[in-house]
């Protein structure tokens, strides 16, 4: 299972690391610092869908390719969620209580097109924003890290997020398109995420990206399917902190 995968993984990094707070179901919820300790730092999260449970996967990639700044990884946001999907119920996004973590942030919460009050395995806003322990164990690190930049891994499409509401920062969506081949792209009617929060509320740049072709079926489980993004935190760490 990912879950003891990325504990396993903790348990052996030798750098700076720590448990930035647990799931419903107490599990660990593991942060891994990467590059350089002082100056600015980013935050990149994965599996914050309990079915993209194989973007944790890649978050390990990632830390063993390296980055030249420095900041902090966080490979499994919702740690319940993934081992449902790898459990009973493959297509789960949702953590244990049923609700979608990525429509749970303090972002315009509750007004995307498909949200609902409905608890299941996808698209469940939560009783208010930062309800789950994992949005709010995620909302109190962003603040105490300050990132410059965050960016979250997806799975599927190929498509990059860059904009909420009105605002947002396209260099960085460059970027990113050069280093992956995936296509900015500006959504609506969708409301409530981390990238969305962090745009609104923290006001820095935040994307979001989708690895994997769309012609994928969920949930991905081989990480080949996922290597155009191999060395996308590298090459955006390089270039956008300049």
């Amino acid at each position: 299972m990912i879950f003891e995968e990325v504990k396993n993984f903790y348990q052996s990094y030798s750098d700076k690391k720590c448990v930035i707070g647990y799931s419903l179901q107490g599990r660990e919820i593991f942060a891994f610092h990467v590059g350089d300790s002082c100056g600015r730092q980013f935050i990149s999260t994965y599996a914050i869908h309990g079915r993209e449970w194989i973007t944790a996967k890649l978050a390990l990639k990632h830390i063993r390719v390296g980055v030249k700044c420095g900041g902090w990884i966080i490979p499994l946001v919702n740690p319940d969620g993934a081992e449902i999907s790898q459990g009973s119920y493959p297509m789960w996004k949702a953590n244990a209580r049923g609700v979608d973590l990525n429509c749970n942030f303090d972002a315009n919460w509750g007004s995307g097109k498909l949200n609902t009050k409905i608890r299941g395995s996808e698209n469940c806003i939560g009783d208010f924003p930062f309800s789950e322990s994992e949005t709010a164990a995620l909302r109190d690190f962003t603040i105490k890290v300050r990132p410059f930049v965050t960016l979250s891994f997806h799975t599927k499409g190929e498509e990059i997020y860059w904009q909420f509401d009105g605002r947002g920062d396209k260099r960085g969506a460059d970027i990113l398109a050069a280093a992956t081949g995936c296509v900015p792209k500006i959504i609506y009617g969708s409301a409530g995420g981390y990238k969305d929060w962090c745009i609104k509320k923290l006001k820095i740049p935040s994307y979001t990206i989708e690895c994997g072709a769309d012609s994928l079926t969920h949930p991905i489980k081989k990480l080949k399917h996922v290597k155009k993004c191999y060395k996308v935190l590298k090459i955006f760490t390089e270039r956008y902190g300049k």
